[in-house]
């Protein structure tokens, strides 16, 4: 399969809270950055942004679509690739926790395109709690994080968002938001570039990885 032949779809979400120093759309710009560095050292065609998104139960962060909603719209995209570009296969590179599911949906989808898909969900196992260090890391290298707001951030009565401390609800359903939130809780959030700079090396390779797979 030839370098062109890949295209590398970012999956993300655009309108979820992540505390004061961080954009609503945090999800899908890491992930844009992510899939491009990808795409332009592995070869590829970066083929855009899925503009919805999906949230686990009992998780109210923002808004989201419902399952349905964004297999129509990764349905679509996919199908006018393939059609207008002439990709053969994609790398979905999702940088949002609740996208998860979709992973199960994919098997049809490919069957029914014709198309190789690999889910690559890099960016969420590594970053850590919502919102949190890893986030404001990866964030502060790419140019979204703002620092000046760090302290205000941190103030999880404010916004209970981040890394969950503040969701009751979710902490009870979810034994990882259990987790992440006392680990919020002990080691507080803070930036650190280098850090940021490691998690999204990380990320990049293993998409990267994921593209010389489908293209051998």
């Amino acid at each position: 399969m030839r370098a062109e032949d890949v295209g590398i779809l970012a999956l993300g979400s655009h309108e979820e809270r992540h505390g004061a120093a961080l954009p609503p759309d945090t999800d899908a710009r890491l992930a844009s950055h992510v899939a491009q560095e990808a795409a332009r050292r592995a070869g590829g065609r970066f083929i855009g942004v899925l503009r919805s998104s999906y949230e686990l139960p009992e998780i109210d962060t923002g808004r989201h679509q419902s399952l349905e909603e964004v297999v129509e719209e990764l349905r679509t995209t996919l199908r006018k690739a393939k059609g207008a570009l002439g990709v053969k296969a994609a790398v979905l590179v999702n940088g949002h926790g609740g996208n998860g599911p979709l992973r199960e949906r994919l098997p049809v989808l490919e069957a029914e395109l014709g198309m190789r898909l690999v889910f690559n969900s890099a960016i969420t196992k590594l970053e850590g709690p919502h919102a949190a260090t890893g986030e404001l890391s990866m964030g502060a290298v790419i140019g979204i994080t703002d620092e000046s707001k760090l302290a205000e951030h941190a103030d999880f009565a404010q916004h209970p968002e981040v890394g969950f401390v503040g969701l009751e609800k979710v902490r009870r359903k979810y034994e990882w938001a259990e987790r992440q939130a006392r680990e919020v809780e002990e080691e507080g959030v803070r930036v650190d570039k280098e850090l940021g700079m490691k998690l999204l090396e990380r990320a990049i390779a293993e998409v990267v990885n994921d593209i010389r797979v489908l293209q051998s």
